[in-house]
C-alpha cells in the first residue's frame, strides 16, 4: 500500500484522490450520456426524413455528394477501408480517453480546460441529437451509400442513438483533440501530426458513409463554440470578479 501511495505521489500531479475524482467524473458523464443519447428519440420516420433532407440539400448546393467520392477512395483500399473504419471506432472513447490521461499526467496545467471543452461540445451535440435526429448515410443504400462499419452490435442498439449523425461528435472531438496536442507537444513532428488528427477524422466518418459532410461542418462548429467558450468565459470571470466584489 505505501508503495501505492509513493506512486501515486510521484507520477500523479495531485494524487490518487484527484486522479479517482477525474476518472469519475469521465466514466459518469460517458455513461450518462449514452443513456440519455439513447432515450432522447424515438422517432425513426423523422430521423430518416431529416437524413433525405440533408442529402437532397447538400446535392442542391453542390449538384454532387461528396461523400459518394470519399466512399470510393477509402473502397479502393482494402488497407485504407480498415484504416478508416478503426479510426472511426476508437477516434471517440480510445482516442479521447488516452489524450485526457496523456494531458492530465504530463499537461496538468491544460487538462481542466480540455476536460470541460470535451464534456461542453459533447452536452451540446446532445441538444442537437434530441433536436434534429439525423439517420446516417448508410441507412440509405439506395442514394449509393454502403457502409463502411458493422453496426449490428447489440451493445450499439441497447446503448447507443443509431440517428445521432447531426452534428457529428467524432469531427468536434477530433478538433479539439487535435487543437490540445498540437498546442501541448514539444516536437514539431507531432504538432503536424496532430494538426493533420481533425482532417484524417472528417474523411474516415465520411468515407464510412457515418456522417454527411454537413454533419462535420456542424460538428466543426461545436468544437469552435466549445473551445471559444471555455477560454472566454474563465477571462470574462477573472476580470469580473473584482467588480462583483465591489458590489458586495
Amino acid at each position: 500500500m505505501e508503495r501505492v501511495v509513493a506512486l501515486g505521489r510521484r507520477v500523479l500531479p495531485r494524487g490518487w484522490a484527484d486522479f479517482a475524482l477525474q476518472v469519475g467524473i469521465w466514466f459518469g458523464f460517458y455513461f450518462s450520456y449514452l443513456f440519455v443519447r439513447s432515450l432522447v428519440d424515438r422517432n425513426p420516420a423523422e430521423a430518416y426524413g431529416n437524413g433525405r433532407r440533408v442529402i437532397h440539400f447538400e446535392y442542391r448546393l453542390t449538384h454532387h455528394l461528396f461523400e459518394l467520392t470519399a466512399q470510393r477512395i477509402a473502397d479502393s483500399s482494402h488497407l485504407l477501408l480498415t484504416a478508416a473504419a478503426w479510426t472511426y471506432w476508437n477516434s471517440e472513447f480510445t482516442v479521447i480517453g488516452l489524450t485526457l490521461l496523456w494531458v492530465y499526467l504530463r499537461r496538468h496545467d491544460r487538462f481542466a480546460r480540455f476536460r470541460n471543452t470535451i464534456l461542453l461540445a459533447n452536452l451540446i451535440g446532445l441538444v442537437g441529437f434530441a433536436v434534429m435526429p439525423t439517420a446516417p448515410p448508410w441507412m440509405f443504400p439506395k442514394a449509393g451509400f454502403v457502409g463502411g462499419v458493422n453496426h449490428s452490435s447489440e451493445l450499439i442498439h441497447t446503448l447507443g442513438n443509431q440517428y445521432a449523425a447531426m452534428p457529428s461528435l467524432h469531427a468536434a472531438d477530433a478538433l479539439i483533440v487535435g487543437v490540445v496536442l498540437a498546442l501541448s507537444c514539444k516536437h514539431l513532428w507531432a504538432k503536424a501530426l496532430w494538426a493533420l488528427w481533425p482532417l484524417w477524422v472528417w474523411f474516415c466518418v465520411i468515407a464510412t458513409a457515418n456522417h454527411y459532410v454537413l454533419d462535420v461542418l456542424a460538428g466543426i462548429g461545436v468544437a469552435v463554440v466549445s473551445l471559444a467558450a471555455t477560454a472566454g468565459v474563465p477571462r470574462a470571470v477573472h476580470k469580473l470578479g473584482p467588480v462583483i466584489a465591489n458590489l458586495l
